[in-house]
Formats: C-alpha cells, sequence, structure tokens
C-alpha cells in the first residue's frame, strides 16, 4: 500500500533496537510501529508471538534486528523466518551490524567462517508474496562477504559515512580535518567517499616480538585528524593510531566507527578519569547506533557521541 507516493511499512523491531526503531518511525510517518511478545518457556526457548498477524496482510514489512550475542539469534532468525509467511506484499531485514562480517576467512585447515555461515541462514529466508527478502546492512567488514548471500536474499549495502561528513561540516575546525585509515583495508573501504580530504594512512609493522603501528603515508603535522574505521573491538589499534598520529604533530585526534562493538565494556578505555571530560586523548568519538547495546552503556559518556542510522534506515525502507 502507497499514500503520497511512499510505501506504508509496518516495522517490527527486537528488543534491544526499541530505541533505534523508534527514532526510524519518527523520520517518516509512512512507517508504522508494530509490536512482538517476546517471552520464554520455563526451558528457556523462546515463545514468542507476532501481535496483529492478521493485520499486516498485504503490507509491506520490516524487521529490525541486532544480532548483538549469540543468545538472541535464534529467536530473532525464528521471527524473521515467520513474518514472509503471513501473506505480506513483501519484506525486508534491516540488519545494520552484520556480526562475523570479520571472520570471514579459512587460513588453515578448521577455520570455521562464521560470516559464510551466517550469510547462508539469510539467504534461506522464505520469501514473501513480492519474492526474496531484502536485506539491508551498514559498512559490512570485508566487501567480498556480499558474494557470500545467495540468490533468495538481495543485500542492500548501505554506510554511515555520510553521517560523519554531516557531522565534520559542523565543527568550528571544519577547513582543517585529516582523514586517517588504521591500516589498508579501512582506506580501501572508504577512501573513495573521502576524496576531498588529506589522508593519512597507518600501518602495523613488526619490530622484534612485537606489531606497532606507524604511518605509512601522510602528514598529520597541526591538523585535526579524524581515525576512520568499520567497526571497534578493543579499541587497541585505535589507541596506538591516536598515539602516533599526536606525536607526529596532530593537534587534535578524534575517531570514527560505524559500529562500536567494545567487547567487555572496553569502551571504557577511552572515557578520562576526570568528571570534567578532560585528559581523554580523543576529541570526539563518533559511533552510529548500529550496536544498541553499546550505545546504551556510553551513553553521555565523554568523548563519545551517537550518529542515528535512523533517517539512512527510513530513507532505505522505501527503496
Amino acid at each position: 500500500m502507497e499514500n503520497n507516493g511512499k510505501k506504508q511499512i509496518q516495522l517490527f523491531y527486537c528488543v534491544q533496537s526499541e530505541g533505534l526503531a523508534r527514532r526510524i518511525a519518527q523520520q517518516c510517518d509512512s512507517i508504522h510501529l508494530q509490536s512482538i511478545s517476546w517471552r520464554n518457556f520455563d526451558d528457556g526457548f523462546p515463545n514468542l508471538f507476532i501481535n496483529k498477524a492478521q493485520d499486516i496482510r498485504g503490507q509491506h514489512v520490516a524487521f529490525l534486528a541486532s544480532f548483538s550475542s549469540p543468545d538472541v539469534i535464534f529467536e530473532q532468525i525464528s521471527v524473521i523466518y515467520a513474518l514472509p509467511k503471513l501473506f505480506i506484499a513483501s519484506f525486508t531485514l534491516v540488519l545494520p551490524f552484520f556480526p562475523t562480517g570479520s571472520f570471514e576467512r579459512v587460513e588453515e585447515e578448521g577455520d570455521v567462517a562464521t560470516a559464510f555461515t551466517m550469510a547462508r541462514i539469510l539467504s534461506n529466508i522464505p520469501k514473501s508474496r513480492g519474492g526474496p527478502t531484502s536485506l539491508v546492512t551498514y559498512d559490512i567488514h570485508a566487501l567480498q562477504e556480499r558474494f557470500y548471500f545467495g540468490d533468495d536474499v538481495l543485500p542492500c549495502f548501505e554506510t554511515g559515512i555520510p553521517l560523519l561528513l554531516s557531522r565534520l561540516r559542523q565543527l568550528p575546525d571544519a577547513d582543517n580535518i585529516t582523514i586517517a585509515f588504521p591500516d589498508d583495508g579501512a582506506w580501501k573501504r572508504f577512501h573513495k567517499q573521502l576524496l576531498h580530504f588529506p589522508m593519512v594512512v597507518c600501518a602495523k609493522v613488526r619490530e622484534g616480538d612485537k606489531r606497532i603501528v606507524r604511518i605509512k603515508e601522510g602528514n598529520p603535522e597541526g591538523r585535526h585528524v579524524v581515525i576512520v574505521d568499520d567497526l571497534v573491538q578493543s579499541g587497541g589499534t585505535l589507541i596506538e593510531c591516536q598515539k602516533v598520529l599526536a606525536a607526529q604533530g596532530a593537534t587534535k585526534v578524534s575517531a570514527y566507527v560505524t559500529h562500536a562493538v567494545f567487547p567487555r565494556q572496553s569502551w571504557s578505555r577511552f572515557v578520562p578519569n576526570n568528571s570534567d571530560g578532560s585528559g581523554s586523548p580523543f576529541t570526539y568519538f563518533w559511533v552510529t547506533d548500529s550496536c544498541p547495546v553499546t550505545v546504551k552503556a556510553i551513553e553521555n559518556k565523554t568523548p563519545f557521541e551517537v550518529l542515528s542510522l535512523a533517517g539512512s534506515i527510513a530513507d532505505a525502507l522505501q527503496i
């Protein structure tokens, strides 16, 4: 169904993504939130119920997922497989962060490429009346992973970089920004979207038994340098990059990652000890809300600032 040229979207969401779902619905009056009862049986297995299931027949339906841990994936996959069978017009799965994306290589016999496993699971979502499922995901870790998906799912690969560009234009020193990449992989993924900025490329090199970060090319001296990458885990590489950039004359160092994974509360390494926010080596640390558990944990904590994907997702649902 359409109204004023826009599809009417019935948006379901997992518990972790409720905040982002509400922000998406605020972007457009053609997106309507729907609910699922997320319960468990006594043995711990999911007891799920899609509310008002008959009312979504013939409707365009989307589900906002967050595979934040293996514990929640099964219940969400169960819903994802059930929704297309409810006689709906089309089905879109929004998975902002593809969580196994950094486990895509088999380097020796016995390695399991769980990125491929996840892609196979999503490739077997039942078809709706409108055909294969559309999958919207952001800044997938390795570009070749798009080829892991089968013909029964239509991946739409989006990026959070426009959010960063918009934020950089608001800075008082917007004309003094240099972009840094922590490695060649980040440069390959993002440099074409950031061509109008001076660039610095870092690299890890081996010195004895240690791997240390060095500047491979570019000059950070006198600049506000923004390190750009797709995701952060422990944050060790970002911290080492900041040290090298500052030592080479950068006046400020900030960071942007699309996916703030931060296992075991590793985000705390970036929070200054001083209550006034001073003492942090990073002026800003921008992240998106693709990882809602982390976003909740870092709320109102310096130097973090959340750039919401809500507007971008609302636009993608209208494609």
